[in-house]
């Protein structure tokens, strides 16, 4: 048989094989029901020629076995029954809340404490006109305690297997074909970088929701602290680790774009006419309106040309343990430190309208 015939034949053999799904590993702060944490997850869970190998947890906006619980729901009420969840890490590599409560009283409050907000005085009162991100995240409880489930408790269990080695086995058993969706603290990503050096060279790449550069907005928490934001804040360590590991590539959501993606009742009211498993989810439980942080470095991944500007920059996280603890570092090429520092993909503007459908039409699909 001639060398074109060959060519033409194994060209129609391709063409009649579906497309390979694009792999996917979910690491997150799963706090519920409903809300940023969970909304993202189902973005990625709806998605057409997406298969997400499962989601590992991680203390930060919740406790990680409350959030562990909220995600296996989650699962359930959506018809994703079939992932896998693994629990990781229910404290930061170092920080720790009693060494916040000091610098608060030193340096000043964070507004949003997470997990370490449920029941304390430190928490403030959400600025006027908005939701707080996660609801019911006022009820004080201690790390393994597990308040009561508006939407009822799961019968998933999760993996026996630990969160960091659950992340390596899935990318060694597809090299360089995963990609690693991170939005909550990162200290379970940091745990399987420490244990496997190779980790994360063998990954697609990273896409973060992370660090903030100069958002613009009178919202509070970032109007007189721009380069703070509270995944990097959290486990600023563990920040600092993944940022210098040697993915092929890394993009991040800041909050300079974050804040431009609200969750308005119009959305709402468009994914509440839909009798998808996932529309009902969202339409019981996703009442806030908020920022969607998560959401938006989701569908970015799944549609890069959501993102209508980016700055390449050179990113790390300050470990001072000062005032500045936890704060976004940056540099241009000409300026960076040289201690390592790698280059990253940072989001800082998208289209709006087409992000907003998008979500609307993943929630509403039946997958």
């Amino acid at each position: 048989m001639k060398t074109a015939t060959l060519l033409l034949l194994f060209a129609a053999m391709g063409s009649l094989c579906p497309a390979q799904p694009r792999l996917v590993l979910i690491d997150e702060d799963g706090s519920g029901p409903g809300g940023s944490n969970q909304m993202a997850m189902l973005a990625l869970l709806q998605a057409p020629r997406v298969q997400v190998l499962g989601i590992t947890m991680v203390t930060g906006n919740a406790w990680r076995d409350e959030e562990t619980l909220h995600t296996l729901r989650m699962l359930e009420l959506t018809g994703h029954a079939d992932i896998p969840v693994a629990m990781g890490a229910v404290f930061p590599l170092v920080r720790t809340e009693r060494e916040t409560r000091l610098s608060a009283a030193l340096d000043g409050k964070a507004d949003w404490l997470g997990a370490w907000g449920q029941g304390s005085t430190m928490l403030l009162e959400s600025p006027a006109g908005v939701a707080p991100a996660v609801p019911g995240q006022l009820q004080p409880h201690r790390p393994y305690e597990i308040p009561p489930m508006p939407e009822g408790r799961p019968t998933l269990k999760p993996l026996r297997e630990d969160a960091a080695h659950f992340l390596i086995r899935q990318v060694r058993a597809h090299p360089h074909q995963v990609t690693i969706y991170a939005a909550g603290p990162m200290t379970n990503l940091a745990l399987a970088i420490s244990i496997d050096p190779e980790f994360a060279a063998l990954t697609q790449g990273i896409v973060l929701m992370g660090g903030s550069l100069n958002p613009q907005t009178d919202d509070p928490e970032f109007a007189t602290s721009p380069r703070h934001e509270f995944n990097f804040w959290f486990d600023p360590e563990a920040a600092h680790i993944v940022l210098r590991a040697a993915w092929p590539r890394v993009d991040v959501t800041t909050v300079d774009v974050s804040i431009k993606a609200p969750f308005t009742q119009k959305m709402l009211d468009a994914i509440a006419q839909s009798h998808s498993p996932a529309a009902r989810y969202i339409a019981a439980w996703s009442q806030d309106r908020y920022y969607m942080w998560d959401e938006l470095a989701a569908c970015a991944w799944l549609d890069s040309t959501l993102i209508t500007k980016e700055k390449l920059l050179y990113m790390d996280v300050d470990l001072s343990h000062g005032p500045s603890y936890g704060n976004t570092l940056t540099w241009n090429e000409a300026l960076k430190p040289a201690s390592g520092v790698r280059q990253v993909h940072a989001q800082v503007d998208f289209d709006l309208s087409r992000f907003q459908k998008m979500f609307v039409d993943l929630m509403t699909a039946t997958k």
